[in-house]
């Protein structure tokens, strides 16, 4: 009987010591592991580096022990499984491979992952907004005059200026009357008249052509128009032109010399014809048309119509204006 009970006592004894030593070839085992990994990344086709087990399977496989790494593909390492006697510690866990892998493929590129920030994708599609700022507003007349010997060319008044001229900036401005101000009040002179500069699209079909200094124009109602690419522009009266009519609107300034005023533009009468002649100093005219602007002259405001300066006045008890010459 005792012979009987240490049997199995020895025996117990040996099974236990066998433990002991898969469970340290286990730990052995799961030490070396990063180096049969890395022997295991080969080229496409080649084996990795294979563990094999005695009794039990240190790595999750076929009995002989199964391959730790494939031929060409990317596998994360797993844990090794505990020994099988029941009732003992379970062995420690082999660290996990990382969790991000490069895949290699035939040709031995590596296909780099797309960076990212904060989850989105590095691929963003560049939404380019068309805002047209630049709008074409044209505001500015062309004025195709500029080769036209204006009626700005004011002439001298007969006789001499009985008052002393208002000196500024180096010129001296003459003139007849008494300088009075009034505020410049532009006076719509009748249908069909458009002020210097004006555009229009179209001809009245009353207008008259008129040719003078090898230059072509058009005149109607007391407005001169010279062609342009959007239509037709109004233009300051070329000095010397001739035209047979004049507005009813056309009032006399200078009976003497048969001098008419209309719309800005002067004219003298020879017989049937009027003939378009620059303003004379001196000249007294009760309106001026749209197209003129004040200007600041020293402590003076004078209204400037194309290069012609006007001074406000009084006269009879009337605001009106009188034509200056200036040096």
């Amino acid at each position: 009987m005792r012979s009987n009970e240490q049997g199995p006592r020895r025996w117990s004894f040996f099974s236990r010591l066998s433990s002991v030593l898969m469970l340290s070839a286990s730990l052995v085992g799961a030490s070396t592991m990063p180096a049969f990994a890395r022997g295991g990344r080969g080229g496409g086709g080649g084996g990795g580096g294979a563990r094999m087990g005695g009794g039990g399977a240190a790595r999750t496989g076929g009995g002989g022990g199964g391959a730790y790494r494939g031929g060409g593909g990317s596998a994360a390492g797993s844990r090794p499984s505990a020994p099988s006697g029941s009732g003992h510690q379970a062995s420690p866990q082999a660290r996990s491979a990382p969790s991000q892998t490069r895949s290699t493929p035939a040709g031995g590129t590596a296909n780099a992952p797309a960076h990212t920030r904060s989850g989105r994708t590095g691929n963003v599609n560049n939404t380019n907004v068309n805002r047209n700022a630049n709008v074409n507003r044209n505001t500015n007349f062309t004025r195709n005059d500029v080769n036209i010997q204006r009626n700005t060319a004011v002439r001298a008044a007969p006789g001499g200026y009985a008052r002393a001229p208002y000196a500024y900036g180096g010129r001296r401005y003459y003139a007849h009357k008494t300088y009075v101000y009034h505020r410049y009040s532009p006076f719509a002179f009748g249908v069909g008249f458009y002020p210097f500069g004006a555009a229009v699209a179209t001809m009245a079909a009353t207008a008259i052509a008129v040719s003078w200094a090898n230059t072509n124009y058009y005149y109607n109602a007391g407005v001169w128009y010279m062609p342009a690419s959007s239509g037709y522009t109004v233009v300051t009266a070329p000095v010397g032109a001739t035209v047979t009519t004049l507005p009813s609107g056309a009032a006399v300034v200078d009976p003497s010399t048969g001098t008419y005023y209309y719309g800005g533009t002067y004219y003298e009468k020879k017989e049937s014809k009027y003939t378009v002649v620059a303003p004379q100093a001196g000249t007294v005219v009760e309106h001026l048309p749209e197209g003129g602007k004040e200007v600041t002259v020293g402590d003076r405001k004078y209204v400037k119509i194309g290069e012609t300066y006007y001074q406000p006045i009084e006269k009879d008890g009337k605001q009106m204006y009188e034509v200056v010459e200036v040096k």
